[in-house]
């Protein structure tokens, strides 16, 4: 179940490079409990959008809402307090620390925080290291590990200081298919238990299996399809019906004129 107030809003935003558009006036809600994808070709803005929601990089114009707080209004050390104790973050290529072992890769944002006592802290990455299957490997090197077995790593780092969401650019897209799908039957489980996650992603057999599926084009939203859960024995027919509804958006173009925002072109898919 989704919350009445959303959890992330912004509002008109914009983001430009060197005078060159990227954003242009994105209008979207986040509620808590969501799993949702951004899809869209290369240069469409989605991990763009990732980056200017999080306050990982400055809006240029427009709002950004987050748990009530406003990100505009905030200077660099309290947006990075905010991320490191609220927002948790998975990349393509998983960024741990070569001269610590897993477990301290782990644990590292936690002693950052300072949220809780050490001890707890070091419980608490054994406890995620545990159910997402990599604990035997703690107190090993990054170089010990497949690429399966980091991002893994990478999901309990993201989830060590209790974030209200988890944003993933890519989580997947450095896997081959087996571990992808494990990959996304941990972010399932989390979320089935009221994690919100916001996925950017290629491959659409990872954003058959989320909530909510958002297309981007030219820096605006101009697909919104909202799925229903996914029930872990339909991805096959989801996976269809997804492909055919990307196809039908790839063909479209601005026109100079105003674009739809989120909700224009919004399908609300039966997920009985």
């Amino acid at each position: 179940m989704t919350s009445a107030t959303p959890l992330l809003k912004a509002t008109g935003l914009t983001k430009s490079f060197s005078g060159h558009a990227v954003l242009h006036g994105v209008d979207l809600q986040i509620h808590e409990g969501e799993l949702l994808a951004v899809m869209g070709p290369s240069g469409s803005g989605k991990s763009t959008l990732l980056y200017t929601i999080s306050g990982m990089d400055t809006m240029t114009s427009g709002s950004v809402s987050f748990a009530g707080e406003d990100l505009a209004d905030m200077r660099q050390k309290e947006l990075a307090r905010l991320r490191l104790s609220s927002m948790g973050f998975i990349f393509q290529h998983v960024h741990l620390l070569k001269n610590l072992c897993l477990l301290d890769n782990v644990v590292l944002p936690a002693y950052l925080a300072g949220l809780a006592p050490r001890a707890e802290l070091n419980d608490r990455a054994m406890h995620l290291m545990e159910r997402t299957g990599v604990a035997e490997l703690a107190h090993r090197d990054i170089s010990e590990a497949s690429g399966g077995q980091l991002q893994r790593v990478g999901i309990c780092r993201s989830l060590i200081n209790q974030p209200k969401v988890v944003f993933g650019d890519e989580p997947t897209g450095a896997l081959d298919s087996a571990a992808a799908s494990e990959i996304m039957d941990i972010l399932g489980e989390l979320n089935s238990e009221g994690m919100t996650i916001m996925l950017v992603t290629h491959d659409p057999r990872v954003a058959a299996r989320t909530d909510r599926v958002l297309y981007m084009l030219d820096g605006r939203i101009v697909g919104d399809r909202r799925q229903g859960r996914y029930a872990g024995a339909d991805l096959d027919q989801r996976h269809t019906e997804l492909t055919s509804w990307l196809s039908s958006l790839d063909s479209a173009q601005p026109t100079g004129g105003p674009l739809p925002t989120e909700g224009a072109r919004e399908e609300v898919v039966d997920a009985s």
